[in-house]
């Protein structure tokens, strides 16, 4: 794979694009943005960066499609966020209108690329990708469950005083306050995160994992950008080098964990083929619970797309 274009040169977009470029896997990052002039310099001053930062892909900013023609993989982190006053069906219209162009354009480039969305509401702007390129399940996706897991090792390592390196864990279901934290596989240095801290301790850390982009919000006034970029790039290098790495990502299940149909969070192996396989845990009957509660949610979320007219 020689080719990765990202689409958005906002603050996630740029980050994807600038530390895909420091990984140094792929010849050329084509960064797209309706701002031409936005994307152009944001990626002139990655390449700029490349004799620091000793590395040699090439970074291109644009507002042409016709730039990203023959993309092995497209991140979509375009989209609008979400303003005082504005209704979650507002934001779902807006965005899934510019996802849709987007995902439009980039097939009439590139017949049979990799879709990765960053764009929110995750699981359905996902759900509205896929819809819209007519492209196998396993080759769209959406990137939320390794920045959820992200921010629940890093309150780990903190709280225990540790490297977040030894923190393995898994989250499920939907990105949000819905999200299915599981403890149960969670482990530092293969001990089993229990044995090393209390119930309430973890608990709150796995409520301030829940919340953990409005607490961003709040800080900044704006949604993160430096942790969802580079779990964005992280997706793209498991694919690029077939690592078949195990991440939680946003995939379409269809018979898994009981759900039919939709996008949601669930683990998968990631590979040259996109998701090469759904992996299927074996929840408690309270951890499923916990999922299907979730998975409501999101497919009320899926509903208000469908009822749309775009």
């Amino acid at each position: 794979m020689s080719k990765v274009t990202v689409i958005g040169a906002g603050n996630v977009g740029a980050t994807v694009a600038n530390v895909l470029a420091h990984r140094d896997i792929v010849k050329e990052v084509v960064l797209l943005d309706i701002q031409g002039n936005l994307a152009k310099g944001k990626a002139l001053d990655s390449w700029q960066q490349a004799p620091i930062g000793n590395y040699s892909t090439f970074l291109r900013g644009t507002d042409n499609y016709e730039d990203t023609a023959n993309s092995d993989i497209v991140v979509i982190t375009a989209g609008v966020p979400r303003k005082p006053g504005m209704s979650r069906d507002d934001l779902i219209s807006i965005n899934a209108k510019i996802v849709n162009t987007v995902t439009e354009s980039i097939l009439k480039y590139s017949p049979n690329p990799i879709l990765i969305v960053v764009s929110n509401p995750l699981d359905v702007m996902t759900y509205a990708a896929y819809k819209k390129a007519g492209l196998p399940s396993s080759k769209v996706f959406g990137m939320a469950g390794i920045l959820d897991t992200a921010r629940y090792r890093a309150f780990l390592a903190e709280a225990l005083n540790t490297t977040p390196k030894d923190i393995q864990a898994i989250l499920m279901g939907g990105h949000g306050d819905t999200m299915v934290p599981l403890p149960r596989y969670t482990t530092v240095a293969g001990i089993p995160v229990t044995e090393l801290i209390g119930a309430e301790a973890l608990d709150a850390i796995v409520e301030r994992t829940k919340v953990g982009g409005g607490e961003l919000v709040q800080l900044m006034g704006t949604s993160a950008w430096y942790a969802p970029g580079a779990a964005a790039a992280q997706m793209v290098e498991a694919i690029v080098k077939d690592e078949n790495r195990i991440f939680p990502c946003c995939a379409l299940v269809n018979g898994e964990y009981g759900l039919d149909e939709m996008f949601i969070g669930v683990p998968v192996k990631l590979g040259k083929n996109g998701i090469e396989e759904i992996i299927e845990l074996k929840l408690t009957k309270d951890e499923l619970q916990l999922l299907h509660d979730s998975a409501k949610a999101v497919k009320s979320v899926m509903e208000v797309y469908d009822q749309m007219t775009l």
